[in-house]
């Protein structure tokens, strides 16, 4: 059965009307048997079919009624990705409630506002972990009335009278359920397409997160869009690893799911993702492009200890692979030899290469959230994996520019999806138009107003070109893009790309707003490099002590001139080539609002915290001492120090 038919099935009668729980209820109906969910636990692969999902989540959402949850109330959802999480969201949904995901490995004080922002009465968690944190912080949520866990262990001897187990919850739900017979169906008849069906965070990188608030409407029809365009159908698979509280899981494990019958497949662990992914190996993928980089340093890494046979052998394939294999995965023209080639090295190495990476079964990848560098880009799809990027924000549920198959550009991030509308305003800024616009801010009309114009365009804040062919290229964050001193653009993430498109540079933060020249902090790639060192014999005794080797250095360096020679032959940044560079002592993190959940740079809390070093940069120093503050992984509270050095770069003749 296609998607088209799910789907046309779904809105017979009731397109005005359709939820995520009468989806629900229809894949019960038309495909009972079929997986809606698979879990890996403790190393057996435990399978919850659509029919068993429809009555888990009937019990579940009697519990939650019996317990006082009613209609208009919000709900959070706390953990790694768990059937049982998503199973709450619906449930949620049947009931009228509106589920809030929030990021789990979020500290409990970073829990607070978004807590309190959606005044949440009711929270189901995976774990003792989530639990802990609730209870830390409960005296500052008054709202927060029950809380649920998934996972009870560690958990036997905590006596709070709103606490429960998820299977107390289902019990107390199936007593609730045969004393109201009518209930559920009731509530869940009641819903209707313009209700709020989720509430997903922003990351905050510029102040508090602010509550995104989408209909079902919004995220189904982008459901129904987005499936259609890569043929997406019941017997599809997705390994679901990323953040439930992020706006691309939400689609892809939720909405697309939800939509299509897909079956969502659920890692035991974030230690066990890859090889939980061989095992399975899902038709459909996706990952941000610091995955597909880690996964390329691993092949690379692995490569290096093979024989000088297998060594050669996988250079020779790997040369006629940039040559040849993406014309062959878009259906392109190739010479007869070519292709015979590619067929041998496909069974010697592509093969075997994309079992490794988990990735032998994968009709359609996709990578968002930063830009990709062509040469990784192209790496993925010369050996036979159809990677496609796409674009979109939380407020426009990660839907506005997708790319067909046989029309993919590596410097753009596709066309105007099937039902968005996209223009440029003449500052150069992204405006967008369509089915997968937010309703609005949660409680924020001021906001809202302001993102959202009176021809109901949204305003990204990316800064983008359009080509002759419809595609588009993001630039930069439109609030990022400045002027150096000398009146000429400055596109700090547009730079920052570049570098990272090298395995060992994990994040880089460039300045030169206002200045007279480009400086940047560079994050290495602490794996990549102590292997890159390990290999050359340089001793170190950890990340601080390898960001201060001379070879590191002038390895980095090399990478940042071969970033200036690229700028160079770039008619609007061949101004902005890299003065100066340091390497951070530290790795940027989360913990130490240094990025976002996400993983976003917050570049101006960096520029303030790093206040010494960037001062540093624009100086004639070559090095400068630091002591910084940093949360350890067990919540205390600590400091190191280190003295950074800081180099020149070799930077281009204009246009050379």
């Amino acid at each position: 059965m296609t998607t088209k038919k799910i789907i046309t099935q779904s809105m017979t009668n009731a397109l005005d009307t359709l939820t995520f729980p009468r989806l629900l209820l229809e894949h019960a109906k038309t495909i009972p048997t079929r997986p809606a969910y698979r879990e890996k636990y403790l190393g057996i692969w435990q399978v919850t079919s659509w029919a068993d999902n429809l009555e888990q989540i009937k019990q579940l959402s009697c519990g939650l009624a019996s317990e006082g949850f009613k209609r208009g109330m919000n709900l959070a959802i706390i953990g790694e990705n768990r059937p049982q999480l998503y199973q709450a969201m619906v449930a949620t949904q049947c009931l009228g409630g509106v589920p809030v995901p929030l990021y789990q490995d979020a500290v409990a004080v970073e829990m607070i506002h978004v807590l309190n922002d959606a005044e949440i009465a009711f929270a189901i968690v995976e774990n003792q972990e989530q639990v802990d944190k609730l209870l830390e912080i409960k005296d500052q949520v008054p709202s927060l009335r029950v809380i649920i866990y998934e996972d009870p262990k560690g958990l036997k001897d905590y006596v709070q009278s709103y606490l429960h187990s998820l299977k107390q919850i289902q019990t107390l739900g199936k007593i609730f359920d045969e004393e109201h017979p009518e209930f559920f169906l009731t509530e869940l008849e009641a819903g209707n397409r313009d209700d709020l069906s989720v509430i997903l965070y922003t990351s905050g990188t510029t102040g508090k997160p602010k509550g995104v608030a989408h209909t079902h409407q919004s995220f189904i029809q982008t459901g129904i869009n987005s499936s259609e365009f890569d043929c997406l159908n019941e017997r599809d698979n997705i390994l679901a690893y990323l953040p439930m509280a992020w706006v691309g899981d939400h689609l892809f494990s939720y909405a697309q799911a939800m939509v299509t019958g897909l079956t969502v497949n659920c890692p035991e662990s974030k230690e066990t993702v890859m090889a939980d992914m061989r095992e399975i190996g899902p038709s459909y993928y996706f990952a941000p492009p610091r995955i597909f980089e880690s996964l390329l340093t691993q092949v690379t890494i692995r490569m290096e200890d093979a024989g000088l046979f297998k060594r050669k052998l996988f250079e020779h394939a790997m040369h006629l692979s940039k040559k040849v294999g993406s014309e062959i995965l878009d259906g392109h023209s190739v010479s007869l030899l070519d292709r015979l080639r590619y067929f041998f090295y496909n069974i010697a190495i592509y093969a075997p290469l994309r079992n490794a990476l988990g990735m032998s079964n994968i009709r359609v990848a996709y990578t968002a959230g930063e830009a990709i560098g062509p040469d990784l880009f192209r790496f993925y799809r010369s050996i036979g994996v159809n990677l496609k990027q796409f674009y979109g924000q939380t407020e426009t549920c990660a839907y506005v520019c997708l790319q067909p198959d046989g029309q993919v550009k590596y410097d753009s991030v596709g066309i105007a999806a099937p039902g968005i509308e996209i223009k440029l305003a003449e500052s150069g800024e992204v405006l967008v138009k369509g089915i997968s616009v937010m309703d609005s801010y949660y409680k924020r009309p001021d906001a809202t107003s302001e993102s959202i114009d009176d021809d109901g365009y949204f305003h990204t804040g990316d800064a983008g070109i359009i080509d002759k062919d419809g595609h588009l290229r993001i630039i930069d964050r439109a609030k990022d893009v400045g002027k150096m001193a000398n009146g000429k653009l400055f596109a700090p993430k547009y730079i920052e790309n570049k570098l990272k498109f090298f395995p060992f540079v994990k994040e880089a933060v460039v300045f030169g707003d206002a200045k007279e020249s480009i400086t940047t902090f560079i994050n290495i790639d602490f794996e990549a490099i102590a292997n890159w060192a390990e290999r050359r014999h340089i001793a170190f005794a950890g990340y601080i002590d390898l960001a201060s080797k001379t070879e590191v250095y002038k390895m980095i360096g090399e990478c940042i001139d071969k970033v200036n020679v690229d700028l160079s032959k770039d008619p609007m940044l061949s101004h902005a080539q890299i003065a100066r560079f340091l390497i951070l002592h530290k790795e940027l993190d989360p913990d130490d609002d240094e990025l976002t959940r996400t993983r976003k740079v917050r570049r101006g809390f960096i520029a303030e915290k790093y206040a010494p070093l960037l001062d540093a940069l624009y100086s004639n120093k070559t090095e400068q001492f630091i002591e910084t503050k940093v949360k350890f992984e067990d919540g205390r509270d600590g400091s190191i120090s280190a003295t950074v050095q800081i180099q020149d770069a070799n930077t281009v003749m204009e246009n050379a």
